[in-house]
């Protein structure tokens, strides 16, 4: 089984053991910024997800969604989810760096806290497998992360965000 090469932010972990193909990087470098939230805990939840061209700051593709009943934790990995699907749409082999203001998921899928909450765990497998080869998990204050939150906050207000590319995702 290969192992996976660590992230810059990562040391062992939960992902050790999962099969990756190899990936040729196109050199494309990506931002996701992602944030999920509820109105209680679990409460009426939804999540909120961008990702953005590194060199020009530009938002390539933006996704705001209810997601029902649930906890802030699973909102916060929906949001995740979303924005790896958007940027393997936009180039799977883009080197990326993800922006999110929950400790918990950027620990646990760096590697360095262990995923243990049973429903955390498959959501964690699946952004574990839409991931590239080369990601950096970054931690930022909420008060850097107001574009996701945003997202978050329409799609809870009832003005939801259905998945948008700005540009081709052929790049």
């Amino acid at each position: 089984m290969a192992k996976r090469p660590p992230d810059l932010q990562s040391g062992p972990g939960f992902f050790d053991d999962i099969d990756e193909p190899d990936r040729s990087a196109s050199g494309r470098q990506l931002i996701i910024e992602a944030d999920g939230g509820s109105r209680g805990n679990p409460g009426p939840a939804a999540y909120g997800a961008l990702v953005r061209d590194a060199q020009t700051s530009k938002v390539l593709a933006t996704e705001g969604l209810p997601i029902g009943r649930a906890t802030n934790n699973v909102a916060e990995y929906r949001g995740l989810i979303a924005g790896l699907e958007m940027a393997r749409e936009l180039d799977p082999t883009a080197v990326l760096e993800v922006r999110m203001d929950s400790k918990l998921v950027i620990e646990q899928m760096a590697g360095r806290w262990k995923v243990k909450h049973a429903d955390m765990k498959p959501l964690a497998l699946e952004a574990a497998r839409l991931r590239p080869a080369e990601v950096t998990w970054t931690w930022v204050p909420r008060e850097l992360n107001k574009a996701a939150d945003t997202l978050v906050n329409r799609a809870l207000d009832g003005a939801p965000v259905r998945r948008h590319y700005v540009v081709d995702r052929r790049g």
